[in-house]
């Protein structure tokens, strides 16, 4: 179950200087998709998750993906997504710790004041789109429809420690 990380934790983008949760949360939300680019599990879910951070690119949330990998992996294993969104690369999982996960991939939405609003862990559609709902209530937004027929069939996930 995802806990409220220390705000004083380093977000690092893939091309950019890292900066603690609590800045990143200065303007915006952040709405997380976790992955671990060593697995095939997350690489199932990447079309879905795309899907859904477009969904929310208008609203008022910092949709990112969070890699457990150096930057050069995760930009290797998202490919154009990489220039599409921005990305966090988390080789130690610091962050993933920090945020108190068990199953990547992951959808975690931390509001302005540092606090996991919602999360979900593996692919339960549900959970998903419970999310994806919260995010929907605090921003106003509409939520994308979850499940589509192209999404994959539900699954736990990878072990979030590695």
């Amino acid at each position: 179950m995802a806990t409220d990380p220390a705000g004083s934790l380093t977000l690092t983008p893939v091309n950019g200087e890292g900066r603690s949760i609590e800045e990143w949360l200065t303007t915006f939300h952040l709405v997380s998709v976790v992955i671990d680019p060593y697995t095939n599990e997350s690489a199932w879910i990447l079309d879905t998750a795309a899907r859904v951070l477009r969904a929310f690119r208008g609203a008022a949330v910092r949709v990112n993906f969070l890699c457990t990998s150096d930057a050069d992996d995760a930009k290797a294993f998202l490919g154009p997504l990489a220039e599409e969104f921005l990305v966090f690369a988390d080789a130690d999982r610091s962050v993933v710790k920090g945020l108190g996960l068990a199953h990547l991939p992951a959808l975690v939405f931390l509001g302005q004041d540092g606090t996991v609003q919602a999360a979900a862990e593996g692919w339960n559609p549900s959970q998903w789109r419970a999310v994806a709902q919260a995010i929907a209530k605090a921003t106003a937004w509409s939520h994308p429809q979850i499940p589509v027929a192209a999404d994959p069939t539900p699954f736990q996930g990878s072990p979030a420690a590695g």
